[in-house]
């Protein structure tokens, strides 16, 4: 690390890097450049460099992080080990949790997380490269990650900080200011002027507070045109100017006056004729002098007299497909007469053909009844037959009792009888 600057701003008031005090770094942003996450951007800040990935929405794990009302919105705030001078230890570190907790509650106003239930939204953030305000930078960059992905959100999230350098107020800490400034105060605000993210590292008055502010959200502004415009680039499709309109007006003229032309497809010489009888006309019109001879006026009477024959020739040719049209359009209507009583015919037949499957199916179903009636009456003819039988074993089985002599009673009368 460098030792600590004598001054860090001049006599004339600027900055080390050149810069007024109320002056943000310049900032270049580049969208898309992940093409696996849904919405991702590039943002160089002076000299930070970081990478977002927005995922999302998409089912949470483990369930029982899920909402059942809203998406869960999940920020990471990652440092790389090569991103400083003094090699970071990888992993997160109380002050990553710290700055991830802050900037995920500087977005969540700002998400309509409630479009989207049992879901989560993930934004990752990796510092490349740092250079003092790594979190305003994330915040901006995550901004636009999530407008690229198309999350719903009610405006987009610009973050500037301003401190506290050689006892005057500075928008936008470089790294040398924040190591050897007095104070350190990152603001996050919406388009509306909302405050999303407010810490303080220092001692600032009030009276410093309110200039600082000022500052803020003039930096603010500057920052929402630069995302605003980076979006557009992306998004807004360029509207072209109608140059073609004089064009179109020449070619619906010309298709009116082809349209009020006479069709000559039965007349081809009609447009020969009609130069010669322009002809003829201005000749007429002309007035003959005194001097003509009488010659001239007789060799223009046969003329005349071809250009009536032409005309008479061409009208009957016109006469001719006007006879034609009228005879392809009588039998177009006798065609589709035709057709249409094919078309009753078919009908009539399909039903017809209903009717008789109907009543098919009605004398089946007659049949299946009668079949059924005759099944009945067998199975009881049956059921009283095999009564009958059952109640004639039960009378054979009862048949006349046997007559069983006592043994005792013919041993007694043997006795008797010796």
């Amino acid at each position: 690390m460098s030792d600590k600057p004598n001054k860090l701003i001049t006599d004339d008031g600027l900055r080390l890097d050149g810069r007024r005090a109320d002056e943000i770094r310049p900032m270049k942003i580049e969208i898309g450049v992940l093409s696996r996450a849904d919405g991702s951007c590039y943002l160089e800040w002076g000299r930070n460099k970081i990478l977002v990935g927005v995922f999302g929405p998409r089912e949470a794990h483990p369930r029982r992080l899920q909402r059942a009302d809203a998406a869960v919105i999940r920020y990471r705030y990652n440092m790389a080990s090569f991103s400083v001078e003094d090699r970071a230890r990888p992993g997160p570190s109380r002050r990553s949790i710290e700055i991830s907790k802050v900037s995920r509650e500087a977005f969540e106003p700002v998400i309509m997380a409630e479009l989207y239930p049992k879901t989560a939204i993930d934004i990752f953030v990796e510092i490349l490269q740092a250079d003092a305000g790594t979190r305003t930078a994330a915040i901006n960059a995550s901004s636009i990650a999530l407008a690229d992905a198309g999350i719903p959100m009610k405006g987009l999230v610009t973050s500037c900080a301003f401190g506290k350098v050689d006892g005057q107020i500075v928008l936008d800490l470089n790294k040398e200011e924040d190591n050897y400034g007095e104070a350190d105060f990152p603001v996050a605000l919406t388009q509306d002027g909302e405050i999303t993210l407010l810490q303080m590292d220092g001692h600032l008055t009030p009276e410093e507070i309110k200039k600082g502010f000022e500052l803020v959200k003039k930096g603010c502004k500057e920052i929402l045109e630069i995302q605003q415009t980076v979006l557009r680039k992306k998004f807004e499709t360029p509207v072209e100017e109608p140059e073609a309109e004089p064009e179109a007006k020449t070619v619906d003229t010309e298709s009116e006056a082809a349209e009020t032309e006479p069709s000559l497809e039965y007349a081809p010489e009609a447009a020969a004729v009609e130069e010669t009888i322009e002809e003829a006309e201005e000749l007429e019109e002309e007035p003959s002098e005194e001097t003509t001879k009488a010659g001239a006026v007789t060799e223009t009477v046969p003329e005349a007299e071809e250009l009536e024959e032409i005309v008479k020739e061409a009208e009957v040719e016109v006469v001719d497909g006007e006879a034609i049209e009228e005879a392809i359009e009588a039998e177009s209507e006798e065609e589709a007469i035709e057709a249409e009583t094919e078309e009753e015919a078919i009908e009539a037949e399909t039903e017809e053909e209903a009717i008789e499957a109907e009543t098919e199916e009605e004398a089946e179903e007659a049949e299946t009844e009668e079949e059924a009636e005759e099944a009945e009456t067998e199975e009881e003819a049956i059921e009283a037959e095999t009564e009958e039988e059952a109640i004639e074993a039960e009378d054979e089985s009862k048949g006349p009792w046997k007559v069983v002599k006592d043994p005792s009673e013919s041993g007694s009368r043997g006795e008797n009888d010796e």
